[in-house]
């Protein structure tokens, strides 16, 4: 057995979404078929629980194209004065400073799998924030600057934003609360949120908003005209 989080988005009311641990069978192995075996299980699971049925696996393990696409792994953006394309994943792990280092911008180009194993991010200390461009983030809220730069990259994918309406609520089968904090499941049930209540502006107005969403819940409605932050 196993114990793993989904995320619903919520739709009304002061929270913005629903974060429940579901035990369910875990199949052992590293193959993809594994893999999505323990996926089912996990969303039977949390269907009979929650009284869903239209989940939403976001990882590269996912039986769904939307899923897959939706991966850190492969959502990207281009910056809008560079004209690089990023990884979300990459532009993550790029952003991380450290006790004695970072951040390690270089990070950027290389692949999700590689920028996740590079070794600085191992051997220069205690991670102590991050720094999106000169854009600095503290570590708490948790979540606050993953869930900024994953929902941000999402708006620069409209048909990518749009699928996620269709689903009830989002999991990844391999994020393990035990060894990780950010989760992509977690960020795509937020936006969704915050999409369906037209709150997506007010709560990216500027960084003060997002963090204050993060803290407090619900943003207050404030017309002001959304500009894509992503450098």
């Amino acid at each position: 057995m196993a114990l793993r989080p989904i995320f619903a988005p919520i739709f009304s009311g002061t929270d913005l979404l629903i974060e429940d641990y579901v035990d369910f069978k875990w199949h052992p192995g590293m193959s993809l078929k594994q893999k999505q075996r323990s996926i089912a299980e996990l969303h039977s699971e949390a269907n009979l629980k929650h009284g869903l049925n239209k989940p939403l696996e976001i990882s590269s393990k996912s039986d769904h194209e939307v899923g897959v696409r939706l991966s850190s792994f492969n959502l990207k953006f281009i910056t809008q004065k560079q004209r690089r394309t990023l990884t979300v994943e990459a532009a993550f792990q790029g952003s991380k400073v450290f006790e004695r280092g970072g951040p390690f911008r270089d990070i950027f180009m290389l692949s999700p799998k590689e920028a996740k194993r590079d070794l600085r991010l191992k051997e220069s200390g205690a991670i102590t924030g991050f720094d999106f461009f000169g854009v600095t983030w503290d570590l708490m809220p948790r979540t606050a600057f993953y869930d900024w730069l994953y929902i941000n990259a999402l708006m620069k994918n409209i048909d990518l934003a749009e699928d996620l309406a269709y689903f009830d609520y989002f999991t990844d089968i391999e994020f393990n609360p035990d060894r990780s904090v950010n989760c992509q499941a977690r960020s795509a049930a937020l936006f969704s949120s915050l999409k369906s209540r037209d709150l997506l502006a007010s709560a990216l107005a500027d960084q003060e908003a997002f963090l204050e969403m993060h803290r407090a819940g619900v943003p207050s409605p404030r017309h002001v005209n959304y500009h894509n932050p992503l450098v």
